[in-house]
């Protein structure tokens, strides 16, 4: 995909890579399946410093933090390798941030969505309450 950007009476191009293609049109995917399950889509890549949540969604008194993960093929794939002490650390303290810039009182959740294969023939998967935030301990 090349995209334009105009800056001062100048034009620049910017080609995405094919695996940006590839997630952006996963995070479409998990957009439309957590659409058709009944979900409320709060928000879409929604940023919290330098961190981000790919899909934030709500049920009945209920929030849904939900990471996305896109890949061509499932071989040799474990997606929760994919889901890291730091990416569950990330998620959490943009949940937290979330939750406190709307002072929201709800339950919630951190799902992950599998998008698995190529335009036109995905499968996907859902991992409801895929992980819990780690609790802290002080000494």
């Amino acid at each position: 995909m090349i995209k334009m950007l105009h800056l001062q009476n100048r034009i620049l191009f910017f080609i995405m890579a094919s695996h940006n293609l590839l997630g952006k049109e996963g995070e479409q995917i998990a957009t439309e399946f957590v659409i058709k399950q009944g979900m409320i889509v709060r928000e879409r890549n929604w940023r919290y410093n330098n961190l981000e949540v790919d899909i934030i969604a709500e049920t009945p008194g209920r929030l849904h933090f939900i990471e996305v993960k896109t890949r061509s093929d499932d071989e040799h794939f474990d997606p929760m390798k994919s889901i890291t002490k730091a990416k569950i650390r990330n998620l959490v303290n943009a949940s937290n941030g979330y939750i406190h810039a709307y002072h929201l009182k709800m339950e919630i959740e951190f799902d992950v969505i599998l998008v698995i294969g190529n335009a036109g023939d995905f499968k996907v998967q859902y991992i409801a309450d895929a992980f819990y935030p780690p609790l802290r301990t002080y000494r």
